[in-house]
Parts: C-alpha cells; sequence; structure tokens
C-alpha cells in the first residue's frame, strides 16, 4: 500500500470512528434507561422486581453469549450488513417490549433487543480496535464511551414519556428512533484493508509498546483458549461487571426506596434523573480517559486503580446512601470508575493475542457480562428482598472489586511479565530456563515465538530475527 493510500486511509478512520459512536449512542438506552421501566413494568404486570428484573439479564446473555459468532461474522463478512440487521432486532426489542402483557413476552422482546445490541457493539468495538493500533486504549474507549453516554442525552425525555404518555409509549417510539439512527451509521462502518498500518507506524509503535506489551503474532480463538491469561482476564471482567451492572439495573429500585424518585433536589429534577443524567456522563467519560490512561502507564495498573477506586466508592455509597447529595455524588463516581472496563478488557485482549481474531476473541471475553448481569439483576434483587436492605447487595460489589484489583496487580501482570521477560531473553541469544506460573502449553508457545517483544528486538540481532521465524 502507497504512502498517500496510508494516510487517505488515516484521515478517513476518524469518520468511521464517528459512525462507530453514532451507533453505539442509539443502543445505549436498551441497557442504561431500563432501570426507567423497572417499577412501571412491576405495576403492569403484577410482579416481583426479581421476576421482571429477569428481562435485563436474558438482554445482557442474549447479548454477550452471541457476541463470539457477531464477531466472527464481521471478522469475515465486514461490519455493514451485520449493523444493517441488527438495526432491525435493536428496534423489535423495545417495540415488543412496548406491546408485550406478559412476562414471558417481555422476556423474548428484550432477548431480541439483546441480539441486535450485541451484534452492533461486537462490530463498532472491532472496527475501533483494527483501525487504531496507534491509540488502542483511546479510541476503543471514545467507541465503548457512546454507548455509557448515550442514556444521559435520552433519559429526561424517556423518564418524562413514561410519566405522560406510559410506559408502553416510551418504548415503542424510542425502539423505533433507536432501530433507524443505527441503520443509517451501518454504511460508514469498514474494516481496514488486510496489513494496513496507520501513516508512521514504525516510528509510533516504538513509542506504544514500551508501555504497553502489544503482540505482534495474531491468536486463534482456539489457542487464546488455552491460554491461561485468557481465564484470568474472563475472571475479572465477571466481577467488575457484575458490580456495575448491579447499580444499572437497580438504580431506580434503590431511588424508590429512598423515595429519590419524587425528591427535588434544584431546578424541578428529582434527586434520581439528576442521578441517572450524571451517571451516564461519568461513565461515557471514562473509558476514553481511562483508554488514555492506560496507553500511557500500562492496562494492568490501570485496571487495579479503577477497580479500588470504585471499591472505595461502593463502600462510601453503603454509609451514606440515605442522604440525597451523597447519593448523586456517590453514585457518579461509581459509575465513573466503572466505565473504564469497556476500554481496557477489549484493548488488553487485543495486546496480547493480536488484532487479526481481536474481534472474534473479545467477543469470548465479553461473554463475561452475561454471566455477570445474572448475580446484577435477579440475584441482586432476591439479596435485597431477602434482608429487605440494600446493603447486602452494596458489599459483595465491594468485594468483587477488591478481587479484581488484586488479580490484576499481583498476579495477571506478573504472569504476563515474567513471560515478556523470558522471551526478551531468548531474543538476546541468552539461554534460560523456561518460566512458568503454571502455564499451558499455548503460553509456553508465546514465549517460544516470543511473539510479544521480538518484533522490536529482530532489526537490532540476527538471533531475534531467527527466533522468530522458527
Amino acid at each position: 500500500m502507497t504512502e498517500p493510500q496510508t494516510k487517505n486511509l488515516s484521515a478517513s478512520r476518524w469518520l468511521i470512528l464517528a459512525a462507530c459512536s453514532v451507533a453505539m449512542l442509539a443502543i445505549a438506552n436498551l441497557q442504561y434507561a431500563w432501570t426507567l421501566f423497572t417499577t412501571d413494568l412491576t405495576r403492569s404486570m403484577h410482579a416481583s422486581l426479581d421476576a421482571v428484573q429477569w428481562a435485563f439479564t436474558f438482554f445482557v446473555i442474549a447479548q454477550t453469549m452471541l457476541f463470539p459468532l457477531t464477531g466472527y461474522l464481521v471478522d469475515r463478512f465486514g461490519p455493514r450488513i451485520l449493523v444493517a440487521a441488527c438495526a432491525v432486532l435493536v428496534g423489535a426489542g423495545w417495540i415488543g417490549a412496548g406491546v408485550a402483557h406478559s412476562l414471558a413476552a417481555l422476556h423474548l422482546a428484550y432477548a431480541i433487543g439483546g441480539v441486535g445490541a450485541g451484534g452492533v457493539y461486537s462490530a463498532c468495538i472491532g472496527v475501533a480496535i483494527k483501525w487504531f493500533p496507534d491509540r488502542r486504549g483511546l479510541c476503543v474507549g471514545l467507541v465503548a464511551g457512546s454507548y455509557g453516554f448515550g442514556t444521559a442525552l435520552t433519559n429526561i425525555p424517556i423518564d418524562h414519556m413514561i410519566r405522560t404518555s406510559g410506559y408502553r409509549s416510551a418504548f415503542i417510539v424510542w425502539g423505533a428512533v433507536q432501530g433507524v439512527v443505527v441503520f443509517i451509521a451501518a454504511p460508514f462502518l469498514r474494516m481496514p484493508p488486510a496489513g494496513w498500518l496507520p501513516a508512521g507506524w514504525a516510528a509510533l509503535k516504538g513509542q506504544v509498546r514500551p508501555r504497553v506489551v502489544q503482540s505482534s503474532r495474531d491468536y486463534t480463538p482456539r489457542e487464546m483458549l488455552q491460554s491461561g491469561s485468557f481465564y484470568l482476564l474472563y475472571i475479572m471482567m465477571v466481577l467488575v461487571t457484575a458490580s456495575g451492572l448491579m447499580m444499572a439495573a437497580q438504580l431506580k429500585p434503590i431511588g424508590v426506596t429512598y423515595h429519590y424518585d419524587k425528591y427535588i433536589l434544584f431546578g424541578g429534577f428529582t434527586v434520581f434523573s439528576i442521578t441517572l443524567t450524571l451517571n451516564q456522563v461519568l461513565n461515557g467519560s471514562a473509558r476514553p480517559f481511562f483508554g488514555w490512561i492506560s496507553d500511557r502507564i500500562g492496562r494492568y495498573d490501570t485496571m487495579a486503580i479503577v477497580f479500588i477506586i470504585e471499591a472505595v466508592t461502593i463502600t462510601l455509597l453503603t454509609l451514606l446512601v440515605g442522604h440525597p447529595v451523597w447519593f448523586v455524588v456517590i453514585s457518579g463516581l461509581m459509575f465513573f470508575a466503572w466505565g473504564d472496563i469497556y476500554s481496557l478488557f477489549p484493548a488488553a485482549i487485543a495486546d496480547l493475542f493480536g488484532i487479526k481474531y481481536a474481534t472474534t476473541n473479545y467477543g469470548i471475553q465479553y461473554t463475561s457480562k452475561g454471566i455477570g448481569s445474572i448475580f446484577a439483576g435477579p440475584c441482586a434483587a432476591w439479596l435485597m428482598e431477602a434482608t429487605n436492605s440494600w446493603v447486602p447487595v452494596f458489599w459483595a460489589a465491594v468485594v468483587c472489586n477488591v478481587t479484581a484489583a488484586m488479580l490484576a496487580v499481583f498476579w495477571l501482570k506478573p504472569r504476563v511479565g515474567l513471560l515478556v521477560k523470558q522471551a526478551m531473553k531468548e531474543a538476546a541469544g541468552e539461554l534460560v530456563e523456561p518460566v512458568r506460573l503454571n502455564p499451558s502449553a499455548n503460553e509456553q508457545r508465546m514465549a517460544d515465538d516470543s511473539g510479544l517483544v521480538r518484533e522490536e528486538l529482530g532489526d537490532q540481532k540476527g538471533k531475534a530475527r531467527a527466533a522468530t521465524t522458527r
């Protein structure tokens, strides 16, 4: 590919990123505005909260469990057709929820919406990963941030429509709007040509890789599934998604418990409406911010920092949940800390296992969100109803975040670091004993091939070049 062509593609990739962000804005309400409907649904369906919350769980399971398939289809056929088809499902999900008169119909409709949202999400994240190897954390964060930020733009008009026209009208009208927006964005999405790299990548990679370990080899999904490091990332994402989704799904029920849905704070807005808007602004902005931070200090240190911040904020929430102003401030900070996972985890998967299969590989990783949703939705609602308090739910979320932070710093980071250190020594021609923290056969091959670091050393040492090709 010629230099002018590379420069033209480097410029157009920002327009493609913008289209990804628009599509993600349009599907955000399916997850983050759900909490606005839960109270009315329990009354209309004459059902308990935990029974209604299964719709949210089925949405997340459908979104995540089909993520590997949609990721494969994006890698195989490109994003345009898939996103256009998913636009129909996105609209059908909310329209179906608006006409549902039974729990079974509600659950089915929301699961259909989950399939559509998952397809759009996987395509947009995959596009960002492949177009931006030089700014992976930041740009994946911008796209994921749109998913977090979208509800901040629409929660007040949706809430107003629910109160004035009923929740059914809100589902139907906004479902149609969201489906149309995604459909319009679809034609603008495409993957870069095979082998494409941004202009000046040879110079840029030397700046990126000292801070962020990036594989120069592409690992297939099968190879990734043989790696212990993948399962560490998977467990960590289950833990942190469970705590964050708990607040996303249960925010209005928590607000109703403390009468924040009727407590006017200022300007005619209730504590709950202000909280929901602030949460989504901070949740969305956190994703590019912490992605940018991780590009500079490393993925795993950033993970540990934000997981601890989230644990601290949830601890404060257990102590101050009864104070309206503190409820607004602390829940906003908690969503800010939680938002990072949707930029850090996809970037980490691409760093460790390469970009060729990155959409499919992250699709497998993303299924962890489905498992987390089970704990966040019906399990959290059941625990609250069993104890008649939200405090035990908050403490469970604290434990999840502290555990994930410890795994990031004391297990995952040293594990990857030792493999990299061994690879560097072998690339320099030194004889070393294999490093083992119970590595799998595939991880040993990662060290042998030195895919993580040998590319940088290959131009300096003939032995390194020979080692990478053996």
